[in-house]
């Protein structure tokens, strides 16, 4: 199993280019996925950042959110960045009519929790399981992560607020690392879907 894991990238809304050519960069096999048939064929997935209630509503059109929740309770790595993030929770505090999530993290998440587009912001993170300097978080409209449940492991916080979680194989953080260059975040990913392949094929 040492060949590129195939990773997709949920293209249905958002910023789906960033994290194909992210991937790319942490030696994957990056492709978008916008139909139950892609999914299928991948060995992991990335959620992007967008607008979750948009990403929700069309996932459920596109006939993509039971296969999706169903493979992500087999086991499948999915990694969320900021709309991706209320798409992992198993609860929204403030959800949107209509809004479904995938699940996957026993946390809730409060939406848009740093202010509106305009109020955007980057800063250093100090991000557990990312080697060496801290990441620089780019906060869109982000999410923060108001509790976790047991199941759940903190890697990082910003202003006493939760920004990244990991639950078994599934990982989220409020923030967009493929808009910073810095590839180690997909890196860290890239791993988790390599050592769920080997151990699937054992």
């Amino acid at each position: 199993m040492t060949e590129a894991p195939v990773i997709g990238v949920l293209a249905l809304q958002g910023d789906v280019r960033e994290h194909l050519i992210a991937l790319a960069a942490a030696d994957a096999v990056a492709r978008p996925v916008r139909r139950p048939e892609e999914l299928a064929e991948v060995d992991g997935l990335v959620l992007p950042g967008g607008e979750s209630t948009t990403i929700s509503k069309l996932a459920v059109l596109f006939g993509l959110m039971e296969p999706l929740r169903a493979r992500v309770r087999d086991g499948m790595p999915v990694y969320g960045t900021c709309a991706g993030m209320i798409m992992l929770a198993d609860k929204i505090l403030d959800p949107r009519s209509g809004q479904e999530t995938i699940g996957g993290i026993d946390m809730i998440v409060r939406r848009n929790a740093f202010g509106r587009q305009n109020e955007s912001f980057e800063a250093a993170v100090d991000l557990k399981g990312v080697v060496g300097d801290p990441v620089e978080g780019v906060f869109i409209r982000a999410p923060w992560v108001e509790s976790v449940g047991a199941g759940a492991e903190v890697l990082a916080e910003h202003a006493g607020h939760v920004v990244a979680v990991r639950q078994g194989n599934a990982l989220a953080t409020s923030f967009h690392p493929e808009l910073t260059g810095d590839h180690r975040v997909h890196g860290l990913f890239v791993e988790m879907v390599r050592a769920w392949r080997t151990a699937e094929s054992l």
